[in-house]
């Protein structure tokens, strides 16, 4: 998959930096699959809710498993069975964010579906919320030699709160540290803690944010499919 395909998250152009992430507004118990596993079953087909299945068992394992172990599963379990596909295509919209029920049921996304999916499967595992960072970045087209940049998405995870770190990437599907993605420029990351500007350790703002209609809409559609 070339770079040249990837579509502009444009919501990142005119709201505020600051975001209540999906993931971390749901805790493990009250995660209810049943619902998910029939929503998906009525809404894409008996192999949806397979998918579902999948995914559940797949958490369960995940939990018990150290963080980097975590971290490939999870990067794997969605780069290996969703598309990058743009907005326009799915859901002809320019800026769509779905949920993980829909981005299963589809089985086509662009770059924040991936990295909102990512972050809620590794927050459903365990993974303390304060070390994943979904990342808002640059990307040099044609690798780290490319001319031109493009708006890109990633989840990142950091060890310590200045650790290099990790990339889980929809476009490089090996899990690296973000000092060798020469590739990426990162603008500003976020989670629901707070929002950091390129690669700072601190956070610029704590601040929740309450203006982001689309991110509000994926926590409601979320919420509604089992996952709140």
């Amino acid at each position: 998959m070339s770079l040249t395909r990837i579509h502009r998250p444009s919501i990142f152009s005119h709201v505020t930096l600051y975001a209540t992430l999906l993931a971390a507004a749901v805790a493990v118990a009250q995660v209810d699959f049943d619902r998910m596993r029939k929503l998906a079953a009525s809404r894409y087909g008996e192999q949806t809710a397979q998918q579902v299945d999948n995914w559940q068992r797949e958490i369960a394992h995940m939990r018990n498993l150290p963080e980097p172990a975590k971290l490939e599963r999870a990067n794997h379990f969605f780069n290996s069975r969703v598309r990058w596909v743009t907005d326009i295509s799915i859901w002809q919209q320019h800026d769509y964010w779905a949920t993980p029920l829909e981005l299963l049921g589809r089985g086509m996304g662009d770059c924040e579906d991936f990295a909102i999916a990512k972050y809620t499967m590794l927050v459903l595992a365990g993974v303390d919320v304060d070390r994943l960072r979904i990342t808002y970045v640059k990307a040099k087209l044609g690798g780290a030699g490319g001319e031109r940049s493009q708006p890109h998405m990633v989840l990142a995870y950091y060890p310590t709160a200045t650790a290099d770190p990790l990339v889980l990437d929809n476009i490089v599907p090996q899990i690296q540290k973000a000092s060798l993605r020469n590739d990426l420029t990162p603008v500003y990351g976020f989670n629901s803690n707070g929002i950091w500007v390129g690669g700072a350790a601190q956070p610029a703002s704590r601040k929740p944010a309450a203006r982001l209609s689309r991110w509000r809409d994926v926590l409601r559609r979320a919420a509604a499919e089992g996952l709140g």
